[in-house]
């Protein structure tokens, strides 16, 4: 399979995710209050929970504000959440898929059906994009775990059907029911993941020019910045020499 594309599958600029680090903390929050809810509140019991904790634990997240977030759940007064996925395209028909865990659909599907049309882009139907991604467990790791060989090796062992590498790191990933399992034998083996995470992975990439990718990010940027917006997943790729020119 074709290198890890680091600007389709992580967030690509640092400023913006220091930026953004508070309202990280509180969307990871929401997503373990969620996920305490909706199974047990023990991360050994709950697969959701503990994707959801280590999400939390990967970006520094305080461990008090993690039990905060749990022991919410517990507390009967909290707000319901709905998780609901909205799938629509970008400038020059980019295919975007958001998922977001809102109190208020109304609001939620409003603002998301506005950032789209502020941008150049139109929301679509549920499964209008999704087809032309697979669902699947990701599961990182920093360069310096180990070569591309040795982390491919690890990783077959471990039950994972692909591994891509680059300079940057190594992206291990599986189906989504082995997710939790591939992600702790492969702990075992080349020492604990940046992250472990379920994903939207595109099945091809669409290049695109600087006017295109400024679109995007503008819509990008006013989805992250959304606080029921938990995830953005898109499926374009851009070259260093437009990546150097959208952070100048």
């Amino acid at each position: 399979m074709a290198g890890h594309s680091k600007w389709a599958n992580i967030q690509h600029r640092k400023g913006k995710q220091d930026k953004l680090r508070s309202k990280m903390f509180s969307k990871l929050a929401k997503e373990i209050t969620v996920a305490a809810k909706m199974g047990m509140p023990d991360v050994d019991m709950n697969p959701r929970l503990r994707l959801a904790v280590k999400a939390a634990k990967a970006v520094s997240m305080p461990k008090d504000v993690i039990d905060r977030a749990i022991k919410k759940s517990q507390m009967g007064d909290g707000a319901d959440y709905t998780e609901i996925r909205y799938e629509g395209y970008g400038a020059n028909g980019i295919a975007i898929i958001v998922e977001a865990l809102t109190d208020n659909l109304n609001r939620t599907a409003a603002n998301v059906r506005s950032y789209f049309t502020k941008c150049g882009g139109n929301l679509g139907q549920t499964g209008s994009v999704s087809h032309g991604f697979d669902r699947v467990g990701e599961v990182s790791y920093p360069a310096s775990a180990g070569s591309a060989d040795d982390v491919m090796m690890a990783a077959l062992d471990a039950g994972a059907d692909d591994v891509e590498s680059d300079e940057d790191g190594h992206w291990v990933y599986c189906s989504v029911e082995a997710l939790n399992e591939v992600s702790d034998a492969l702990e075992k083996a080349l020492g604990e993941s940046t992250e472990s995470k379920l994903i939207w992975k595109p099945q091809t990439l669409t290049e695109v020019d600087l006017d295109t990718a400024q679109k995007l990010m503008k819509l990008i940027d006013m989805l992250e910045e959304d606080d029921d917006v938990q995830t953005v997943t898109h499926n374009f790729d851009m070259s260093e020499e437009v990546a150097a020119l959208l952070d100048a």
